[in-house]
């Protein structure tokens, strides 16, 4: 009678952090450019786990309803922080609607639509060869990468496929 060992690994469960706004943080952007951070968002890839990081000065960032967001509508938000950094865990997967809470800032454009994959979505190709935005560096697309790339080879050394 033969045995086949059979060595278990702990699961790593990887989550990129995001710094909306890249170097510019959560700032109302220039009003020839009130479409900043929906074009922010777009050229990153979220999924759930995954975390937002809001820098701001004397200024809020709140996650509401379509309608809400549609309307800049801050009286019902379903989270509000004014702490001047806050971290914002993705904890499902689908839109996720954040504004500003002060009075004007989201009519100027601080606003901002986040589509949130399922953690098991195969990634994209653009995010593997592409790792920056025409606008700034995407170091959260980039750690994403690298952490892929380190399974994989981690994966490689001990035997095993992962797939991503």
């Amino acid at each position: 009678m033969s045995f086949t060992y059979f060595q278990t690994f702990p699961l790593v469960v990887c989550h990129a952090e995001f710094k909306v706004g890249d170097d510019n943080g959560w700032i109302v952007p220039s009003s020839n450019d009130t479409n900043f951070y929906n074009k922010w968002a777009s050229g990153n890839r979220f999924k759930v786990t995954d975390t937002l990081r809001f820098s701001y000065k004397k200024d809020s960032v709140m996650v509401v309803s379509k309608d809400d967001y549609e309307n800049c509508v801050s009286s019902h938000p379903k989270f509000f922080s004014n702490a001047d950094s806050t971290i914002y865990i993705l904890n499902k997967p689908g839109l996720f609607y954040f504004i500003s809470g002060v009075s004007g800032h989201c009519e100027k454009g601080l606003k901002m639509i986040v589509k949130v994959l399922d953690s098991d979505s195969p990634p994209a190709d653009h995010v593997a060869n592409n790792t920056s935005t025409s606008h700034n560096d995407n170091s959260g697309a980039s750690l994403k990468t690298m952490a892929s790339l380190g399974l994989t080879v981690l994966s490689s050394f001990l035997g095993f496929g992962l797939e991503f």
